[in-house]
């Protein structure tokens, strides 16, 4: 399946988040399991995530290291083991920690000096269709010179990322 360019979800938690945003967008795709858990979802696509996107999160841990921006690791770093239902808010899941998490929807993110990233696997269409959205608030002008590179990147991960759903 393929992912295509969508709005975030109204009734999206992540909306709230959309104020002031340096950056967002939202890739949309079919669910094949719509009575799925969605963080069961996310877990089982985000450990196919394509070998080039993990080499992609390698490089940028090593070229950002020395700017003081945190190693987030690969997005499939987390324990495999572990169960969707076993997780709870505070949680890691690879290289994010657990806002909100609902039947229809998880919000995770990561917060350093220069950034706020979020993102949110939502269900939407009575669970027909699973949307993808990613909200970043920039700090600072490293933030910003961060994201110059970031974004044409990551229109580029997010729907290869999804397409694994």
């Amino acid at each position: 399946m393929k992912p295509c360019v969508a709005n975030v979800p109204a009734h999206s938690v992540i909306q709230s988040r959309l104020k002031d945003a340096s950056f967002f967008d939202a890739y949309a795709i079919q669910n094949p399991q719509p009575g799925r858990n969605i963080l069961a979802v996310w877990l089982d696509t985000v450990q196919k995530t394509p070998w080039w996107v993990n080499h992609l999160m390698k490089l940028r841990n090593v070229i950002v290291a020395p700017l003081g921006l945190k190693h987030d690791g690969e997005l499939s770093s987390f324990d495999a083991l572990k169960k969707a239902h076993e997780y709870r808010v505070g949680d890691r899941v690879g290289i994010f920690t657990i806002y909100e998490m609902s039947d229809d929807e998880v919000l995770m993110g990561e917060t350093d000096k220069h950034l706020d990233v979020c993102l949110s696997l939502c269900k939407v269409d009575q669970g027909a269709r699973l949307v993808l959205s990613t909200v970043v608030h920039e700090k600072n002008i490293l933030g910003n010179l961060y994201m110059f590179f970031i974004k044409p990147m990551h229109r580029v991960i997010a729907p290869a990322v999804m397409s694994k759903i």
